[in-house]
């Protein structure tokens, strides 16, 4: 308690601090115990605490043992481990280690010196526990007798101070002081000896230090009185001095001393002095030849020079002593040393060049050449090494960095001395590139495409969009977006939905091809980092058909009270064109081939039907015996698998004359009960259909006059003259009591532009609707104008194709259709009746009302 209390008290009354640029120094007693104060760095270096922390402070000992640690939280240097100052230091004084306080960001170095005090822990001793002299009766008084020394560890006032001899007649102590502050004993003969009196003396040395409290030591002195010897050895030299390499090998002759007796017959032996203890352990000596050797490795790092007595001793018992000064020559035997400060793992990719990835101590053993040190960085990395501080290294990359170029480095320093030869070593760091957000995904490919087939079910999978990203962790993880965008006017995402997780893309409705032929829109792959990156990518899904439609028959169009008749005059050929079916599918491709079969007729041997233009023609010639009502059963097919189909009842007449016609088909009674409102509109519709066809007439005339005038100045001139045919000229003349009407229709499905086309033939030829309810006379209908019945049925027929199907450009068609063999284009009506016509539909699209009234005329006029 008492020696922890002194200790304590030590601290603060020996401990001296001294700051001056960036150096101080501390005084503690050894054997403090672990945990105690020995200096506050922060306070005496002017250090904020904080800084200790952020530069991540640390220390560095030279020495391996780590007897001293930091506080970094409070600034303090506390002890570590016990400190056995003689361990340390041994017999040198000042007794001190020195420390480095290292700071990074930015790289700062303080050197701390921490001195130990002697502590009097240690007794003095003697290396035996007796001493046996013989000496010569003979012997004068005066002679002096060198004493073993006492070993103290301690040093100052701790250490031996002084030597005291148990009180006799013959012997007086001598102490000495040595160059290096060691004392050493020496009897001296005060008295003469009669070995004839006593021939024994036993004597006590002790041995005593000046420490508190204080130590002591002592040794047995035996004396054995000899004969007469009156001459002891004496050395040639008073000082040998000699070097040794450190790397001597054991047994190698460093020196050889030699000492010279005057008395003959006495053989003189050479030994260490005691005089300093530990020297046998590393050279030893011939007794005989005086010849002194290496006894085990010498170490310059330990010992640079040494320095020992070497007796000589008669058979008398005489001595006589010399000194022996030996210099440790150094050699490279010592490679460098790396020890890492500091190192920063992983680095981010955008670090730019210059940025401090570690800092490295490099110390060597050896002194001069020896342990100079060049540090180097092998291969080709991008880093390089600098030293702006003695035997301290900081790695700095040189170049930008890229972590999808390459994720680490393996960097090697290598530390070469420069001895002869020179030693080095290597220090490996693997150096780890962390990753930025620097990459946006990339799609393999700018479009993708699939194909899908229409009626599809909900949720179905179409097909699956990838981006890869060459980041890593979170800034390679893509995410899949649908970009806003509009499909028939509606929004896409109505349309098809896109997995976030894997760009999985399923269809979020069922597709119909008839409405939509192809989806294109915008995918966008984003990544996870931060800010997000992205890239977008082309998808197009084409729809493909089905045959989900079953064909629609366009001509002859089905009246729910009325029947559609045909007329066929008794004087047809074979191969007569009665009729053509014309029917149209909204599928396409191959769905959409139509093909016409005849399902049921009155007289299968009378009529066929074109397996593909649906045409119903005779197949042998009419007689007077065939029934004037046919009634014909058209199926027609698509071409689907499973196909579809649909059916059109064809009535035909078979007769010469209307009259036979209406008895067959109608009953003929009177109507009483006519309608006067009808009957005006049908004179207003007359009248101005009259003024319209005048007026047509008119203009006719006058550009007809023009181009006779054109031509008769063409003919007048000397020019060649180039004969004209208007397209599509043809002059055909009908058989039979009745005109005939044949045309060409156009029938495209919605999508004008994407479908496939069909070109159908039409034909109609004497168009009879007969109500079998009607009551009219035929002498109304012979008082009327024929040529006028005629053009309003056409009107009628052409409006109500309009009116089914508005957006076809059914007026191309119908003028433009080419002539058959059968019959011409309106050839019962004149040529300015069919201009009134196209004139009249213009303005019938027009006046919604007037479409009411034609509905009305056309159901009175066939009633009638």
């Amino acid at each position: 308690l008492l020696r922890t209390r002194k200790c304590q008290v030590s601290i603060f009354l020996l401990c001296v601090v001294a700051a001056a640029s960036g150096q101080i120094r501390y005084s503690i007693p050894e054997e403090m115990r672990k945990g105690l104060f020995v200096g506050d760095v922060a306070k005496d270096l002017g250090l904020d605490v904080k800084r200790l922390v952020s530069g991540r402070a640390r220390l560095v000992i030279n020495d391996n043992n780590q007897y001293v640690a930091l506080d970094q939280n409070k600034g303090h240097i506390v002890v570590n481990e016990r400190i056995d100052r003689e361990k340390l230091c041994a017999k040198k004084s000042p007794c001190s280690f020195s420390l480095e306080i290292v700071l990074e960001d930015p790289l700062e170095l303080f050197s701390v010196t921490i001195e130990i005090q002697d502590v009097n822990d240690h007794s003095p001793s003697f290396p035996k526990k007796e001493i046996n002299l013989e000496i010569s009766e003979s012997t004068p008084t005066g002679t002096v007798f060198l004493l073993d020394s006492a070993s103290d560890p301690d040093v100052g006032i701790n250490s031996l101070q002084s030597y005291s001899l148990k009180a006799n007649d013959y012997f007086v102590l001598k102490q000495h002081t040595r160059t290096d502050g060691s004392k050493y004993a020496e009897m001296m003969l005060q008295s003469g000896l009669d070995r004839e009196k006593q021939n024994k003396h036993t004597l006590i040395l002790t041995a005593v230090d000046g420490g508190e409290p204080q130590r002591s030591g002592t040794v047995k002195i035996n004396v054995s009185v000899l004969d007469a010897n009156d001459n002891a050895p004496v050395f040639t030299l008073p000082l040998y001095k000699v070097s040794v390499l450190e790397n001597a090998l054991p047994g190698t002759t460093v020196a050889r001393v030699s000492a010279v007796d005057a008395d003959e017959g006495y053989n003189v032996t050479y030994s260490f002095s005691k005089s300093k203890a530990g020297i046998s352990d590393m050279f030893d000596i011939n007794e005989n030849t005086g010849s002194i050797f290496v006894a085990k490795e010498i170490d310059f790092e330990k010992d640079k020079k040494i320095e020992f007595r070497v007796e000589a001793k008669d058979q008398g018992g005489l001595t006589d002593s010399s000194k022996v000064e030996i210099e440790i020559i150094d050699v490279n035997d010592n490679a460098p040393v790396i020890n890492v400060m500091s190192f920063s793992s992983p680095v981010s990719e955008d670090s730019p060049a210059g940025t401090t990835i570690g800092i490295i101590n490099v110390k060597d053993l050896d002194s001069g050449e020896n342990g100079q040190v060049r540090c180097t960085v092998e291969g080709s990395v991008p880093v390089e090494i600098k030293s702006n501080v003695r035997n301290y290294y900081a790695l700095i990359t040189n170049a930008a960095l890229d972590r999808e170029s390459l994720s680490e480095y393996n960097i090697t320093v290598i530390a070469t001395d420069a001895g002869k030869p020179p030693l080095s070593v290597k220090k490996t760091f693997n150096l780890k590139i962390s990753d930025i957000n620097d990459n946006p995904p990339v799609f393999p490919r700018a479009l993708f495409s699939a194909f899908i087939t229409e009626n599809n079910s909900p949720g179905v999978s179409v097909l699956s969009v990838n981006a890869k990203d060459s980041d890593e962790n979170q800034n390679a993880r893509v995410s899949y977006i649908l970009e806003n965008s509009d499909v028939s006017g509606s929004p896409i995402s109505e349309y098809v939905s896109v997995n976030a997780e894997n760009g999985d893309i399923r269809a979020v409705r069922s597709y119909d091809y008839e409405q939509i032929k192809e989806l294109t829109f915008v995918v966008k792959a984003q990544d996870g980092g931060s800010p997000p990156l992205s890239s977008n990518v082309t998808v197009k899904i084409m729809i493909q058909d089905q045959n989900d439609n079953a064909p629609q028959v366009l001509y002859p169009v089905q009246t729910g009270g009325s029947l559609v008749a045909e007329m066929v005059p008794r004087s047809a050929d074979v191969g007569y064109l009665v009729t053509k079916v014309v029917a149209v599918d909204v599928d396409s491709g191959q769905n959409a081939w139509l093909s016409y079969k005849l399902q049921k007729a009155t007289d299968r041997a009378l009529f066929e039907v074109g397996l593909q233009n649906g045409e119903v023609r005779t197949i042998r010639q009419v007689t007077d015996k065939d029934a004037v009502k046919q009634r014909l059963t058209v199926i027609v097919e698509d071409n689907g698998q499973p196909s579809r189909s649909a059916t059109v009842i064809v009535n035909v007449a078979v007769a010469d004359s209307f009259p036979e016609v209406l008895s067959e088909f109608t009953d003929f009674t009177h109507d009483k009960e006519y309608n006067e409102n009808l009957t005006f509109y049908l004179v207003l519709a007359l009248a101005v259909v009259s003024f319209l066809f005048i007026t047509c007439v008119v203009v006719i005339i006058s550009v007809k006059i023009y181009r006779w005038r054109q031509s008769r100045i063409l003919y007048h001139s000397n020019l060649p003259v180039i004969p004209y045919y208007p397209p599509r000229y043809s002059d055909t003349l009908g058989t039979g009591t009745l005109p005939h009407v044949y045309n060409y229709e156009v029938c495209r499905t919605t999508d004008s532009r994407k479908s496939d086309c069909k070109f159908g033939r039409a034909g109609s030829q004497n168009v009879l609707i007969m109500d079998p309810s009607s009551t009219g006379t035929m002498q109304r209908i012979q008082s009327e104008k024929i040529y006028v019945s005629n053009f309003m049925h056409s009107i009628c027929v052409v409006y109500s194709l309009r009116c089914t199907y508005s957006n076809h450009s059914y007026l191309t068609a119908l003028f433009s259709a080419p002539l058959t063999e059968n019959h011409s284009v309106f050839s019962d009506i004149p040529f300015f009746a069919l201009a009134l016509e196209t004139i009249y539909l213009g303005i019938c699209s027009l006046m919604k009302k007037l479409h009411l009234y034609i509905v009305h005329v056309k159901y009175l006029l066939f009633r009638v």
